[in-house]
């Protein structure tokens, strides 16, 4: 059996005073990614803790809960002030000696991570997986019980039961800029859109739109017979990514 590694324990704080719980694999070299997961998971997750395991081995590794889920303190904005959580994560590995950041984020935190690097910038790679382009798109079914479990009552009373996620009971106000609508903004760091050809949740055209509004440089992988996010990452998709992010991130050196 191989060696199990424990993550060092991390508890951040957002520059909205927000308490992140997050863990770290230390990795070798100066390179450190930032694992944002989707909406209602967790990074102590089996599925996240072997996406983290993969990638470890191309340099640290930063996973965070965000605001509302998990033991994060807060609630869920549902990819707005996220955008907080992730810069409390960039700033950690920061501290902690890594020279370059790579921000890799699924569903939700595929919109978060764009809309960080787009907003606040600091990152060297950015990775979106299985990212909505743009808010409120109820043409799946998914997507629909999504959006009755965030502006319900009994739709957030029954995802915190169900999923310890703590959805904010107020909409947004105002609302926060689409991913489509920043990801230009995200060069001259490189961006990697990557999207499923099967995903129930958003159909290919909102990694194509991601696409298309970016700017140079920037990847597009249609992955064929893909899903959603990190349930339906394979360990070769994953591999791929971090080894990506690993060359994108050097480039910026």
């Amino acid at each position: 059996m191989g060696t199990v590694v424990i993550p060092e324990p991390l508890t951040l704080y957002t520059a909205d005073d927000v308490r992140i719980d997050a863990g770290h694999l230390r990795g070798e070299g100066d390179l450190c990614f930032i694992l944002a997961h989707g909406f209602t998971c967790s990074w102590r997750q089996p599925m996240l803790r072997r996406i983290a395991g993969a990638l470890n081995r191309h340099g640290g590794v930063i996973g965070l809960d965000f605001r509302g889920h998990g033991r994060s303190g807060g609630h869920s904005t549902v990819g707005d002030r996220e955008v907080l959580d992730v810069d409390a994560a960039v700033a950690a590995a920061r501290r902690r000696g890594y020279g370059r950041v790579a921000v890799a984020g699924f569903s939700m935190g595929g919109a978060v991570v764009v809309r960080h690097a787009a907003l606040h910038g600091g990152v060297d790679a950015v990775v979106s997986v299985s990212s909505p382009a743009r808010w409120y798109y109820r043409e799946t079914v998914p997507m629909r019980r999504v959006h009755w479990v965030i502006e319900r009552r009994v739709g957030r009373l029954v995802v915190r039961l169900a999923r310890g996620t703590r959805v904010a009971s107020k909409g947004w106000d105002p609302v926060p800029e689409a991913p489509v609508e920043v990801v230009g903004r995200i060069a001259p760091v490189p961006l990697l859109v990557v999207h499923g050809d099967a995903d129930p949740f958003f159909p290919l055209d909102h990694g194509r739109q991601l696409y298309g509004a970016a700017r140079e440089p920037r990847e597009l992988w249609v992955e064929p017979s893909f899903g959603h996010a990190e349930v339906a990452a394979t360990p070769d998709l994953i591999k791929r990514i971090g080894e990506w992010a690993a060359l994108a991130a050097s480039a910026m050196a």
